[in-house]
C-alpha cells in the first residue's frame, strides 16, 4: 500500500498544495515553519480522520478561511482508493472513500494503517495514563475492528453511569437497580477489553524488545507492562466495592479506563531514571514495534511517517532505520528534516527509489 497523490486546500499553512509521491521513500526538507510536519499530519488525517498534533478540527483550517479539504489517492492491493477528508466550520467533518461518505469514522480506522514517529511522542513518557491507553488502543484498533466497537460502547456506558451518579447527587436520590444495569454492561464490555489488552501486550512485548535491541546495540533491561485493576478482581466486584466512593465523587473510579502501561529500564521508571538517549530509543522502539505488530495483524504494510527524526537519533541511527526498507520489511516512508544534504546522504545509499521535496 502506498500514497500516490496528496492534495491540500486551506489545510493549516497551505492555501493549495499538490504532491505526487514515490512509492518507497519521500523526503520533505526545508526550514522550520514551512509546513513539513503539516504535510505528514495531512497524511495522518487521511488514515485516522483527525490530526495527530491537534484534534480540534477548526484549528486545522488555514487562518482567514472557513474550511479545509485533504485528498489522497492510494494504491492498495492493486486497487486505487481515493480518500477525502473535509471540514467546514459549523458543520460535521466528512470522510469519503471513493465518493461514498462513511456513516461512522470508526469504520475507516485500520483501512489505511499508518505509524508516525514524532518528537511529540515524548508525551507517552511524561504525560498521564490516558496518553498511554490511547496509544495501546490505537495499535489494537488498527487491526481489530471488534475491539474498537467494544471500546466505543464501553465509553458510552461509562458516560451514562457518570451522568447517573451526578443525577443522584443533584436530586438527593439513589436507585441501586438502575446503577446495576450500567455495572453489568461495564463488566461485560470491560472484561472483553481487558482480555484483548492482555493478549496484545503478550504479542507486542517481544517485538518491542527486539526493536530496542536493534536500535541501541546494548543489552539494557527495558520493560513494558500492562497495569489494570481487572488483573486482581472482576469489574463487577470492583464496581460494587467502590459504590459509596463513586456516589461521593460522582464518577466511576474503577475500570479499564484507569489502565496504564508501565515503561521501565533496569526495573525503574524510564521517566525518572532513563537518560534522554534511552528515552528516545525507547520511544522509537515502541513505534517500530507498533509498525511490525500492525503489519503482522492487518496483513498490510503500514505507511511510516518519520517527523523530524534527526531530533531523536543521529545520522547513523537514521541510516539504520531507513536502510531497513532494503529488506522489504517496510513499505512507503516519509521523512521530514531541516537539512536537505543530511537527508540525501541517508537515502542515496539505499537501493530504493526516492524523491526529495524542498518546501
Amino acid at each position: 500500500m502506498f500514497l500516490k497523490h496528496l492534495s491540500l486546500i486551506n489545510y493549516k499553512n497551505f492555501s493549495s498544495k499538490k504532491l505526487e509521491f514515490d512509492p518507497v521513500i519521500n523526503c520533505l526538507v526545508g526550514d522550520n515553519g514551512v509546513g513539513k510536519t503539516n504535510i505528514l499530519d495531512a497524511i495522518y488525517h487521511l488514515s485516522f480522520g483527525k490530526s495527530y498534533f491537534n484534534p480540534v478540527s477548526t484549528q486545522n483550517i488555514k487562518h482567514g478561511t472557513d474550511f479545509f479539504v485533504v485528498e489522497g489517492e492510494f494504491e492498495k492491493k492493486e486497487r486505487t482508493e481515493k480518500i477525502i477528508c473535509s471540514f467546514k466550520k459549523g458543520m460535521k467533518k466528512v470522510i469519503k472513500r471513493n465518493g461514498k461518505a462513511y456513516e461512522k469514522f470508526s469504520e475507516h480506522i485500520g483501512f489505511l494503517p499508518l505509524v508516525i514517529i514524532s518528537p511529540s511522542d515524548r508525551d507517552l513518557i511524561i504525560e498521564g495514563s490516558d496518553t498511554r491507553r490511547k496509544f495501546m488502543d490505537g495499535v489494537i484498533s488498527q487491526s481489530d475492528k471488534g475491539y474498537l466497537k467494544t471500546l466505543i460502547k464501553y465509553n458510552k456506558v461509562l458516560v451514562q453511569r457518570n451522568s447517573l451518579l451526578k443525577y443522584f447527587v443533584a436530586n438527593n436520590t439513589f436507585d441501586k437497580n438502575t446503577l446495576s444495569i450500567y455495572n453489568e454492561q461495564l463488566h461485560t464490555l470491560g472484561t472483553e477489553i481487558h482480555k484483548k489488552r492482555v493478549a496484545f501486550i503478550s504479542s507486542f512485548l517481544p517485538i518491542f524488545k527486539e526493536q530496542y535491541a536493534h536500535i541501541t546495540d546494548k543489552e539494557e533491561q527495558i520493560m513494558l507492562s500492562y497495569e489494570s485493576q481487572l488483573s486482581e478482581k472482576g469489574l463487577l466486584e470492583l464496581l460494587e466495592t467502590v459504590i459509596d466512593k463513586d456516589r461521593i465523587i460522582q464518577y466511576t473510579s474503577v475500570g479499564v479506563h484507569k489502565d496504564d502501561l508501565n515503561f521501565t529500564i533496569a526495573g525503574h521508571p524510564i521517566k525518572k531514571f532513563g537518560s534522554q538517549g534511552q528515552q528516545k530509543s525507547f520511544l522509537i522502539a515502541l513505534k517500530l514495534a507498533q509498525f511490525h505488530f500492525i503489519k503482522e495483524q492487518a496483513k498490510t504494510t503500514p505507511i511510516l511517517l518519520l517527523d523530524d527524526i534527526f531530533d531523536k537519533l543521529d545520522e547513523n541511527r537514521v541510516s539504520q532505520i531507513v536502510g531497513l526498507v532494503d529488506n522489504d520489511n517496510f513499505g512507503q516512508i516519509f521523512i521530514s528534516d531541516t537539512h536537505a544534504e543530511r537527508t540525501e546522504n541517508v537515502v542515496k545509499n539505499i537501493r530504493q527509489s526516492y524523491k526529495i521535496f524542498t518546501l
